[in-house]
This record gives C-alpha cells, structure tokens and sequence, in this order.
C-alpha cells in the first residue's frame, strides 16, 4: 500500500483555502469580501432574483439525480443479489427511549420557545439533534441484532463529533465567497457574549458528522437498497484533474459569486475527492469506479433525508412569528435565481439537492480526516449473527 504524508493531505486544502483569498484580493476594493470573518456570518449580499433559464437548468439536474436514485435500471444499474438478513431479536436499547425524550423536550422548548426553565431555551439545537442521533442509532441496533454505530464504535461516533466542528467550519469559509448563501440573522439578537455566540455554535457543528454517518448506517439495513446500485456504470476520476478542476471552480465562484453560487457544494467535495483518489484512499468514489455505487448514492440519500429534519425543525424554531427570538442557529438562505418553492422551510426546494454532494463530502472529510490522524473510520456497522 501507498505510503501517504501529511503534506500530501495538505497541500490541496491549503490550496482551497489560499485561492478563494487570491482571487478576492483582486476582486474586492478592501481584498475582502464584505462581511469575510464575522463569526457566524450574519452578511448576506443583494442577490439577483429569479431566473426561469437557470431555474430550469437546475430542475433539469435535480430530475436526473431523481431518476437514478428513484430508477437506478434506467441508468444501467443490474443490481445485485439482495443478501437476506437474519430477523433481530433484540428490543429498541436504552439510548432510543433517551433520545427520543431528550429530541422532543428540546423540540418542544424550540418550537414553543417558552422560558420556564430559563436560558436553556437558548441552547436547545444541540440537546435536540444529539436526542435525535442516538434515536437513530437506537433503530440501528434493533434492526441490525444489537449492533450499532454507538454500541460498537462509541469512540469512532466521538471522534466524528469533533471532526464535525472543523469541517462544518471549513465549509462555513466558502459562505463568505458566495456573500451569505446563508446568514444566521439572530446570532446576535440573543445578549451573548461574542465568545458565548463562537462556543455555542462549535458546538452545534458537533452534530453535522455524526447524523449522517448514522443515517447511513441505518439505510444499510435495508438490503434491497444496498443491493438495487451495484453493478452500474463505472466511472473512474483522475484524482489531479479532479483536485485542478476543484481549485479552479472555487478561484471562478469568488470572480462569479452569483452565476457559480452553487461551487460552493461542487468545488471542496471535488477537491476533497481528488485528494483521496489519487492516494488510493477508500472512499465511495473508489466503489463506483468499479461500478458499485451503493455507498456514494447511500451516503448523499442519508443527507438529503436528514436535511428534511434539518430546515423542518430550523423554519418552527423562527415560525410563524418571529418573535421572541431563542434560536441563535436559526438560519436563512439568501440564494441567487432559484429562491423560490418554499414547503416548510427556508429552504428553495431545488436547494434540498446540494445535500446529496454535501454528504459525500462529509465522509469524505472524515476519511480524510482519519488518514491524516490515524483514526478508524470504519462507520458502516455490520448486523450480528446468532
């Protein structure tokens, strides 16, 4: 096997991170985007609205992505043999029935946004969506015959949790390019200390990771899933074409913020491939070369379901009526083009798509992440046999 440094790791974040500078030098009178450093970014430029030619440019995309995920056949995909699984014997554990009462309290406190129990209305994203993991991990466990992400790997479903806090804020750095695609307009409306504010919301990234990595595990539960996106096309990358292709997507979206707003989904993920392939590191990209996609496909359909969960419960917290406010994460999208469709959620409905490369990329942080660290990142937890 390849022996890979850190500086091979490195060298193309680094570069993420230098480019989208370099260009802005150039483009920016002050050699920053306005708003650039304001933790958590509040700024959100004066967009242009709505573009029936690009609206429909991107539908088109959406419904291709519908139709492989929902028609995997009419996209080449054989399938494979579905391998049956043995009928679990065991009840929903402990942490299920914690982390369904925690969700709901603080789903509750949220969305009612009463003071009863003073300020902890104010912290109440991060208890919900931990209540929420180990809910899921729970139906894993069940389902899987007492396995499961927390109760096989609980210093793995840790680490992601930290891992989570930097790659959340790595993606958050691209927002400032793009000029507030998304802004959090009660970070400060709440009385906070600004060292208050930065804690709080680190430690709501702690959960970005670890919910998708759980989704994913629970979708493996189902074998006809896992087996309906073998044996389909084979689509190898070049690990550098991918890394240049990234990097320049990125140096165009901080020229073009408005017409590229979307790189901001599609130039780390493509970077962050890059790196992996060409190390010859596992990640879903290695599978689908060979014509599996079930990972990649499994993994993007875990995020877009969770981020059902995530702009739901994000829209109660600040609707209908905005007032009082208790919601510091609360967020809004501030897309150019194709703002519009909302159902329930600040959310336009084509933006629910970007979700599926977020996810990728998430994983593909982690891999990355355990590589240069040298952690586990293992994260699909198999059944257990009687």
């Amino acid at each position: 096997m390849q022996k890979v440094t850190p500086w091979q790791l490195l060298w193309p974040i680094l570069l993420t991170l230098l480019v989208p500078l370099v260009v802005a030098w150039f483009v920016y009178p002050n050699h920053l985007p306005p708003g650039f450093g304001e933790f958590p970014p509040t700024f959100a430029g004066k967009v242009p609205g709505f573009s029936l030619t690009y609206f429909l440019i991107m539908a088109a995309s959406a419904l291709f992505i519908t139709g492989l995920i929902l028609f995997p056949k009419l996209f080449g995909f054989k399938g494979a043999t579905v391998k049956p699984r043995q009928p679990s014997t065991v009840s929903l554990p402990w942490w299920f029935w914690c982390g369904g009462v925690v969700m709901g309290f603080f789903w509750w406190l949220m969305w009612t946004r009463v003071t009863p129990f003073g300020d902890l209305v104010f912290w109440a994203f991060t208890p919900l969506w931990w209540g929420f993991i180990f809910l899921l991990d729970g139906i894993v466990y069940q389902r899987n015959n007492g396995a499961s992400l927390f109760s096989e790997k609980p210093k793995t479903l840790f680490i992601s949790a930290l891992v989570s806090i930097v790659g959340w804020a790595y993606f958050e750095y691209y927002d400032y390019f793009v000029l507030g695609n998304w802004f959090y307009p009660n970070a400060n409306q709440v009385g906070w200390s600004r060292a208050t504010i930065v804690i709080e919301f680190l430690i709501t990234y702690s959960t970005v990771t670890p919910v998708i990595l759980t989704w994913y595990n629970l979708l493996n539960t189902f074998p006809k899933l896992v087996a309906r996106y073998q044996n389909g096309p084979k689509m190898p990358l070049n690990g550098n074409y991918m890394i240049f292709i990234g990097a320049l997507l990125i140096a165009a979206m901080v020229y073009w913020p408005y017409a590229l707003f979307w790189v901001v989904w599609i130039g780390p993920y493509a970077v962050m491939t890059g790196i992996l392939m060409r190390l010859n590191i596992w990640n879903p990209f290695t599978d689908i070369a060979k014509g599996n996609w079930s990972a990649g496909v499994l993994i993007g359909v875990s995020s877009l379901l969770n981020g059902l969960f995530w702009e739901m419960w994000n829209f109660g917290s600040s609707n209908p009526n905005p007032e009082p406010i208790t919601n510091p994460n609360y967020w809004v999208y501030n897309i150019p083009y194709v703002d519009v469709i909302h159902i329930f959620s600040e959310m336009p409905l084509l933006g629910y798509f970007g979700y599926i490369p977020f996810g990728v990329l998430v994983w593909q942080v982690f891999i990355w992440s355990g590589k240069l660290f040298n952690f586990d990142t293992n994260i699909l937890i198999p059944p257990k046999i009687n």
